[in-house]
């Protein structure tokens, strides 16, 4: 099974207030570098351009065995989503704050498909809240675990 690519600093750096999933146009050798697991989401977005949603930033390293008729690794890939999809998601990308971010890559029933999130980004202060929470949260679970 092919491995599913995490953007794990999304999380980390973004507040998540919605999801959507997309399909991604690629290249031959694109789909086989995403399932050999060659792809780096961390400092991707997507943005919409007219009709066109568009991933930027993610990185699909070449595949080796592709010879001459290799791929761009930085291209932007095209998103393939349903019109009133990326309407609904433009509307709110323009209010202040919001953008669009991939959280995972993974292949559903062999297609290539990206999570993206609406998402609004992190103060310093907020991130140090979240990791307080957490381990807060854990704290408690491990004090309930000694009592039993």
């Amino acid at each position: 099974m092919p491995p599913r690519i995490i953007n794990r600093k999304a999380r980390r750096d973004y507040e998540i207030l919605d999801t959507v999933e997309a399909g991604i146009e690629l290249k031959g050798s694109e789909v086989k570098s995403i399932r050999n697991g060659k792809v780096s989401l961390n400092e991707a977005f997507a943005r919409i351009h007219g009709s066109q949603a568009y991933l930027y930033g993610a990185r699909i390293s070449p595949y080796e065995n592709s010879g001459h008729s290799g791929h761009d690794p930085d291209r932007p890939k095209k998103l393939l989503l349903h019109k009133r999809e990326i309407d609904r998601l433009a509307g709110k990308v323009t209010q202040k704050g919001l953008t669009l971010v991939p959280l995972k890559m993974y292949f559903r029933r062999g297609w290539a498909k990206v999570e993206l999130a609406l998402a609004r980004g992190k103060t310093e202060y907020d991130k140090r809240e979240t990791i307080k929470r957490r381990e807060i949260e854990r704290d408690i679970r491990q004090q309930i675990r000694r009592r039993r």
